[in-house]
């Protein structure tokens, strides 16, 4: 069975708004072939880590929207008429299904050819994390619950990227060499990412890590680490005062030096356990956004930096 929980409240497309989107847009007549008459493809991505793809992968044979903007996190998405009316007019919509309920619905009212879920190719799994928060699911089903941070493994990130480049192509066949160009020069530079990530974790003083955020199953897995998660899947959820205790203990006996908070999220649940148990906190981005629209960040710069924080704190040779 998959299933994947998100919080109650995501729920956040108004019937109304997807009404007035839709109506405005049956007035606008049909679009061309490739989008706006500029003979680029009309793509729209629900979150960073597929924008990045859409672009790298695109490049300018693309126009590329997306529909979480810098500073926001994902899970709390909601959406505007204009962002309907994005989907609504694209030729490609990529998008994770379950993740961002609100994406979700919107595709499913209007634009189902052109919606293309990534969820078979990142092969998601059932990793164990929390996702009970809220009693959203009962207790029985939290092994089966999918996990969908599927990018923080390069590995998945990297299939991923071959399966929006087969999609591009398959929609634009006329810029295929681009297309196939530009995921070849993407997937290097994922490969490399993926050895830096073996060889910089290979040799450690600690296997563990704790964070405030349970994205970082696939990572773990992938690389020979155990998360330790303080609130679960909801990155903002207040954890109970035995999980707090349970953190502690670990962190105590295992001699973890530094308790991981995101940067779109409050740190005062990491800083007040680091206190209470003398360490210090870090940043580890789940990569779900950028911090803001200017950032030079990127996907691989943002891995990189994760990688050196997790060597940094678990003491790797």
């Amino acid at each position: 069975m998959k299933m994947i929980v998100m919080r109650s409240g995501l729920r956040a497309i108004v019937a109304g708004a997807v009404v007035t989107a839709t109506l405005a847009l049956a007035g606008c007549g049909g679009s061309s072939a490739t989008g706006a008459g500029d003979g680029k493809l009309d793509v729209v991505t629900s979150f960073y880590p597929l924008e990045f793809i859409a672009r790298s992968v695109g490049g300018d044979a693309v126009n590329v929207t997306t529909l979480t903007a810098p500073g926001v996190e994902p899970h709390d998405l909601e959406l505007t008429p204009k962002q309907v009316g994005s989907i609504a007019t694209a030729k490609l919509v990529v998008y994770e299904k379950d993740l961002q309920p609100a994406v979700d619905e919107a595709v499913d009212q209007n634009a189902k050819d052109a919606g293309f879920d990534i969820s078979p190719a990142a092969q998601l799994e059932a990793t164990g994390a929390d996702f009970e928060e809220h009693g959203v699911i009962p207790a029985a089903h939290k092994e089966n619950a999918l996990d969908p941070h599927f990018w923080l493994d390069p590995v998945r990130y990297g299939e991923v990227v071959k399966a929006i480049e087969e999609k591009l192509v398959s929609l634009d066949s006329a810029n295929a060499t681009g297309y196939h160009e530009r995921a070849k020069a993407l997937l290097g530079q994922i490969g490399k990412l993926d050895t830096e990530y073996k060889t910089g974790l290979a040799d450690c003083k600690l296997n563990t890590f704790v964070t405030s955020h349970e994205a970082f199953a696939y990572l773990a897995k992938r690389y020979g680490l155990t998360m330790v998660g303080i609130a679960g899947f909801t990155p903002d959820a207040e954890p109970t005062p035995s999980r707090i205790k349970e953190v502690q203990d670990i962190v105590k006996a295992q001699g973890v030096s530094t308790i991981f908070y995101e940067e779109l999220v409050s740190p005062k649940v990491a800083d007040t356990i680091a206190n209470d148990v003398g360490v210090k906190t870090a940043v580890l981005s789940p990569i779900e956004g950028l911090s803001d629209a200017n950032s030079k960040e990127t996907y691989l710069t943002l891995m990189q930096q994760n990688l050196q924080e997790l060597r940094t704190a678990n003491g790797c040779k």
